[in-house]
């Protein structure tokens, strides 16, 4: 039986404008439905939150809030946000309607994709989740039920329904928004969702397009939860031997449980994504998979739902997930894949025979041990650091950052251990990078080439957003006009800030339709542009080899090395010419002008007669299209 017969919208008239026809999913905090704007006669998607949620004045108004401003993001892989409002109880977002399927179903049809299929799904997600990360929002809920494919290839993101602000706090006291089986460490264990979570959960859905499988599993949401707490992502080629070294590496790369060393944003990971894919082969893109894996049945892990979050003083006990649930038995934690220590097997073992030697032999060998004080760093750029420290013989082990007021964001701040302490030659030194102050103000870019621009932005801590155009009479073409935030707006680090770039003075495209091309060329040159002439040329009223149409007409405003296409005339179009004569003159005009002709009628005595007595070109000859035939009216 089709269960939207027993969905009470469906049928119904959503705030006299939306017309609600099919649902077509229902998830953890909404359903999804499709609709007819009545006002415009378009097809398009409706998002209705549950009801149970829209009471919660809060997270209602965080709803509709964050949805303005996702709507303003516009990507052509990002599904469009069209209208928000609410009805009655229902408060609903009318979004983008893809015809398609999402990757979900792709997954559960095919199983595990080939690396080429996979990375072209992943590139363009990627580059939303970019757009979205420079414009300073975080998706916080990636995963495949959020991958659309469209019937005609293209892949967007949706549901950018937990969307926040880089910069606003994602920290949460008691509960975490999200999928259990995407969420990063950091989300579990301290609430907080920056880019990096969402490049976490990227790393999973590629595992998953790669193997047909997620990486971590149970029998309860709590035992996923704390795997993705204590176990690292295996490799794909562990699941599907085979696979390329380099697309492990991604996924180790994109999965790492510190969020330190991920690609800070999806832009980074886009970049490390295509630089994978320049070092595959035709073999290792289509390479075949494995067999299907059986379609998995969504789960509790599957779903978005609010999860109560682990604190740190609980890592390794029961969570809490709507009801009670067992946690697995606590494991050892796993040394971080990207910060490995040395080899100690041999050190090990010398000691162990050393020790059964005797005790003063054991003694011995530790204080004849050689000892390297830490290299002093403080102040260094990392690069330098780490330089400075593999030099002295010493590993660098995990790297954090923290703010502060002293040193310059990017150098080392603290060290462990500290400068100058005595370390065994074979020791680990931790590093703490500057994030640089906790809060920064947005500098002065006006006037400043783009490129300039963003290194400056970048040197104070923050990173360029969406950047637009606009013409300007006093600012350089391709410099800063303006920014938003203004200057002097203080933010986070890391904040996006948006930039208004200069097209320089605008200038007023002269006509030149009927202009021989040497001379067409010549003027628009002139005028500061650039020419480029049509392959194909057209029928025109225009003399041939004259101008026929340009790309932008006249009196439009261009910058400076706009380029303007011209397309050159053949000259007008020969069509026959109707007989007319005998006919009334009404009857005459309309088959001349339906012929493509303009008509003259001349009259001596319009008063004497209607009927057409000659035309000035004779019925059945040729003439030029748009030419003008002129009938002769005949008296008694």
């Amino acid at each position: 039986m089709d269960t939207t017969l027993q969905d009470p919208l469906v049928g119904q008239l959503l705030d006299g404008r939306y017309r609600v026809d099919a649902r077509i999913a229902v998830g953890g905090m909404a359903t999804v439905y499709r609709a007819v704007d009545i006002r415009l006669d378009r097809v398009l998607a409706l998002k209705v939150m549950h009801p149970a949620l829209a009471t919660d004045a809060t997270f209602v108004e965080r709803f509709i809030r964050e949805a303005k401003s996702v709507a303003r993001l516009s990507h052509p892989n990002v599904v469009g946000v069209f209208d928000q409002g609410a009805d009655g109880a229902y408060v609903y977002l009318a979004m983008e309607y893809v015809a398609g399927c999402t990757l979900r179903d792709v997954l559960r049809e095919r199983g595990a994709l080939q690396p080429r299929a996979a990375l072209d799904v992943l590139e363009p997600v990627l580059a939303a989740l970019g757009a979205a990360h420079r414009a300073g929002f975080v998706h916080r809920d990636m995963k495949p039920e959020n991958v659309l494919i469209g019937d005609d290839g293209r892949v967007k993101v949706a549901d950018f329904g937990l969307v926040r602000a880089v910069g606003s706090a994602t920290n949460t006291t008691g509960a975490v928004l999200g999928t259990v089986s995407y969420l990063a460490p950091e989300q579990i264990e301290h609430g907080t969702a920056d880019t990096r979570a969402d490049v976490y959960a990227c790393g999973v859905v590629l595992y998953e397009m790669l193997t047909g499988g997620k990486p971590h599993s149970g029998d309860t949401p709590a035992q996923v939860l704390y795997q993705h707490l204590n176990t690292d992502v295996p490799a794909p080629s562990a699941a599907v031997p085979g696979l390329a070294l380099e697309l492990d590496e991604l996924v180790a790369s994109a999965t790492a449980r510190n969020p330190e060393v991920r690609p800070h944003d999806a832009v980074a990971l886009l970049a490390q994504t295509r630089e994978a894919r320049a070092a595959l082969g035709d073999e290792q893109l289509d390479a075949v998979p494995p067999l299907a894996r059986p379609e998995e049945r969504p789960g509790a892990e599957d779903r978005t739902s609010v999860i109560p979050r682990v604190l740190p003083a609980e890592t390794d006990q029961p969570v809490q997930h709507t009801s009670r649930l067992t946690m697995p038995p606590p494991e050892p934690r796993t040394e971080s894949r990207r910060a490995p220590r040395r080899p100690r097997g041999p050190l090990l073992v010398v000691a162990a025979v050393l020790l059964a030697l005797g005790l003063g032999a054991g003694v011995w060998y530790i204080n004849s041990g050689q000892f390297t004080r830490v290299p002093a760093v403080l102040g260094r750029t990392e690069a330098e650091a780490t330089k400075r420290i593999t030099d002295a013989g010493l590993d660098v082990g995990t790297t954090k950052r923290a703010f502060s007021d002293v040193y310059e964001r990017g150098t080392v701040m603290d060290t462990d251990p500290a400068s100058g302490e005595r370390i065994r030659g074979n020791g680990t030194v931790a590093l703490t990078i500057s994030r640089g102050p906790e809060i920064v103000k947005v500098p002065n870019l006006k006037g400043r080439p783009l490129a300039q621009a963003r290194r400056i932005l970048a040197k104070e801590g923050l990173a360029p957003g969406v950047i637009s155009t606009a013409f300007s009479q006093d600012v350089a073409q391709g410099a800063v006009i303006s920014s938003d935030p203004e200057p002097g707006t203080e933010r986070s680090p890391d904040s996006a800030v948006a930039l208004v770039v200069s097209k320089g003075r605008p200038i007023n495209v002269p006509d030149v339709a009927g202009d021989s091309v040497a001379e067409a060329t010549r003027t628009l040159q002139d005028a500061g542009l650039k020419v480029e002439i049509a392959s194909e040329q057209i029928h025109s009223p225009q003399r041939a080899g004259t101008v026929a149409a340009q790309s932008l007409a006249d009196g439009s405003r261009a910058a400076k090395g706009d380029r303007i296409v011209l397309t050159v005339s053949k000259g007008p179009r020969m069509i026959e010419v109707p007989d007319v004569t005998g006919e009334s003159t009404a009857v005459a005009r309309e088959r001349l002008e339906g012929a493509g002709f303009e008509v003259k009628v001349e009259k001596t005595f319009p008063f004497l007669g209607d009927t057409v007595s000659g035309q000035s070109a004779d019925g059945g000859s040729t003439a030029p299209e748009g030419s003008t035939i002129t009938i002769t009216i005949k008296g008694l």
